[in-house]
């Protein structure tokens, strides 16, 4: 794919959606870093039904930690992986209290170094709530950026690596949400709406769907 194709691309995103924003819900760093670990291996929607029971309880990280890793866990139960969680969550608590005073670092290496936070989290987080051109791999865009010939790669951290360097600057920071918008309700794993896509005529994939027949 060229420059021009990707130019086009990223402007007909923009214009379709202007502001994109996470549907993770929060309202504070501290709130999306905790809502962004809970949604590794789980939905958004999970997600947020879970920390809307929870954040008016507790949604600092010393009320977190003072409710311990047992109490944690029946807030966030219907949650996949939620034991293991809860331990990361309370763990990345105390953390933050020891060695930021309770806030939430803005740099990499400080973030990924908080248990269950890698480097697609850390990314998450620095772009979500820092404004920082970061580039969050996760299936949806590993998925689009295969498929469509945007920024094609055998790994999350080439088609990283790559986005960072073929998406224009002036559409790096918003990016990110709507490469994930595209591929959860257009460019789908199973099959893709390319009929209803904005970009496939602009779009490398050759198997293109065809517009389901009305019964």
């Amino acid at each position: 794919m060229n420059a021009a194709k990707r130019l086009e691309i990223f402007t007909r995103f923009r214009a379709a959606n202007p502001s994109p924003k996470t549907e993770l819900e929060y309202t504070t760093p501290f709130e999306l870093l905790i809502a962004v670990l809970l949604s590794a291996q789980a939905t958004d929607v999970s997600v947020n039904k879970a920390t809307r029971l929870l954040y008016p309880v507790a949604n600092t990280p010393a009320k977190i930690l003072a409710l311990g890793v047992d109490e944690l866990a029946s807030y966030i139960r219907t949650i996949g992986l939620f034991r293991t969680k809860a331990k990361n969550v309370i763990a990345t608590c105390q953390i933050l209290l020891e060695q930021h005073g309770g806030e939430v670092p803005r740099d990499r290496e400080s973030l990924e170094a908080l248990p269950g936070v890698g480097r697609k989290t850390a990314n998450v987080v620095m772009n979500t709530a820092f404004g920082e051109p970061t580039m969050a791999v996760d299936t949806h865009i590993f998925r689009v950026s295969n498929r469509t010939g945007i920024a094609p790669g055998k790994n999350v951290d080439i088609v990283e690596q790559k986005l960072l360097k073929f998406i224009p600057k002036e559409f790096l920071h918003d990016a990110h949400h709507w490469l994930i918008l595209h591929g959860r309700y257009t460019c789908t794993a199973r099959k893709p709406q390319c009929w209803n896509c904005m970009i496939a005529d602009l779009c490398d994939y050759k198997d293109k769907s065809p517009m389901p027949a009305v019964v």
